[in-house]
This record gives structure tokens, C-alpha cells and sequence, in this order.
């Protein structure tokens, strides 16, 4: 049983906990564990949308420093790939997810939260990626998904200075999408995830993976991929399902099975 990360699925709504008190440091165990409750939320057909949350206080303060601190070049060469398959794993869901931040995300807590589809923030949220001021850079996805999501000038902004940003600035340069009272996080994240339990699963992992793959290639390559998985659908019972509820009854009435 997981030390730190949990998955509790209720309604359709999977949440995966971040509970490392205080501050929840993302140290390897964290990272191992974040990656198996992201393996559980895919697999577990109950599921219909994720939500990533770290408690009341705080999302994820970043990394484990202490650890980081006691290893070498051949040590951290060979722990990467694991460190950014544990922040990123979040982003292999192919389900909606949601970061819901009350506190700090920063460092590789914003890293994880960057790996979901939609942050929610509390007004008293601060984000950040301080790498820099520790000698080194974002090793977990940050400098990528980061300059994809707000672009290369305000990511070598945030990357560059190390500085923190409070919720308005946060949600004004494109970072989160929602800004709530903190002790509306949670809710207004399950409000966001509710809307996909009743969904087409397969037509969201589709479309999921059209915007998300389609964006690591050209325009042309993005098309085909799209292309692709727009055919698979007719393989599906939703589609059928859909297409029929529309002709008999309009839109927005189709009641779908998940296959």
C-alpha cells in the first residue's frame, strides 16, 4: 500500500492525494507512487476524470532538496527518467484531469500540476519553478510543458528568475484556468471532472491525445493523427449511441456506456 499517494474514486471521480506533511516534498518514493495511482486511474474503468490534489494548505512545495543534495552526476543521470515519468505521470492519464492548488506548487509541484489538463488555484496559491536558484534547471517537464503552455518568453521569465506568482498573475499569463477561494478548490475541481462521468470515454482519450501528440508535431502530421483517431471512433459503441440519441432526440441527450 502507497505511503504517500492515494487514489480514492467516488463517483465517477477519481483523486489522487498528495500527503507528505508538511510541505508534501516530492522525494523518489512520492514519485514512484505518483506514477502507480496514474496507472490505476487509467486502468480502472470506474474512473472518468482525475483530479490531483494536495490538501487544504499546500499542493507540492517541489522536490526532495535533501535528497537531490547527496547525489552525484552518475546518480542523477541515471534517476531522471524516473523523476520525469513520476512529475509527469499524471499527463499519461488518458482520461480529463484537473491540479487542484491551494499554497504552494512549486518546483516539481508545479511540474505535476503542468502535467494535468486544467488547473483550478486558490487566490492565495504561489507557482513557481525556483530551480535556478538552487544552481540547476526544471528536471521534471517543466522547461517543456511550461514554455508549450504560456509560451518561450514567460517561461524563460519564470525559469530564468526562479520567482513565484500569485494566482491573478498566474491565471492572466495562461498558467491556470480558474481562480477560486481556497477552500473552494476541491469542489470547484470535482464541479470541472463531473462533467465527463456520463461522457464518451473513448472520444475524450481521443481527443486528448489528437491536441496532446498533435502539438509535439507539424501541422500536417497533426491532421493525420487526427485523421486517425476520428475513424477509430466509429469502431466504438458511443459513436453509435450518439449518432442515433442525436437523429431521434437533438443534442445532448445521448446516454453513453464507456466503449
Amino acid at each position: 500500500m502507497a505511503e504517500f499517494v492515494t487514489l480514492e474514486v467516488s463517483e465517477g471521480i477519481g483523486t489522487i492525494r498528495l500527503a507528505r506533511p508538511p510541505m508534501n516534498a516530492l522525494n523518489r518514493q512520492v514519485q514512484d507512487e505518483l506514477a502507480a495511482a496514474a496507472h490505476a486511474a487509467t486502468v480502472d474503468k470506474a474512473v472518468k476524470a482525475v483530479i490531483v490534489y494536495g490538501g487544504e494548505k499546500v499542493f507540492a512545495a517541489g522536490a526532495d532538496v535533501k535528497e537531490m543534495a547527496e547525489m552525484d552526476y552518475g546518480q542523477i543521470r541515471d534517476a531522471i527518467g524516473g523523476m520525469q515519468a513520476g512529475l509527469g505521470a499524471v499527463a499519461s492519464i488518458p482520461k480529463p484531469t484537473v491540479a487542484a492548488i491551494t499554497g504552494y506548487a512549486l518546483g516539481g509541484g508545479l511540474e505535476v500540476a503542468l502535467s494535468a489538463d486544467r488547473r483550478i488555484v486558490g487566490d492565495n496559491a504561489k507557482l513557481g519553478v525556483p530551480e535556478i536558484l538552487l544552481g540547476i534547471i526544471p528536471g521534471g517537464g517543466g522547461t517543456q510543458r511550461l514554455a508549450r503552455l504560456i509560451g518561450p518568453a514567460k517561461a524563460k521569465d519564470l525559469v530564468f528568475t526562479g520567482r513565484f506568482v500569485g494566482a491573478d498573475e498566474a491565471l492572466a499569463i495562461g498558467l491556470v484556468d480558474e481562480v477560486v477561494a481556497p477552500d473552494d478548490v476541491y469542489t470547484a475541481a470535482r464541479t470541472w471532472a463531473s462533467q465527463f462521468v456520463g461522457g464518451a470515454s473513448r472520444a475524450l482519450a481521443a481527443a486528448k491525445a489528437a491536441i496532446d501528440e498533435g502539438l509535439n508535431t507539424d501541422l500536417e502530421s497533426g491532421l493525420k493523427i487526427e485523421q486517425h483517431l476520428f475513424a477509430g471512433l466509429f469502431a466504438t459503441k458511443d459513436q453509435a449511441i450518439g449518432m442515433e440519441s442525436f437523429i431521434a432526440n437533438g443534442p445532448g441527450k445521448a446516454e453513453f456506456t464507456g466503449e
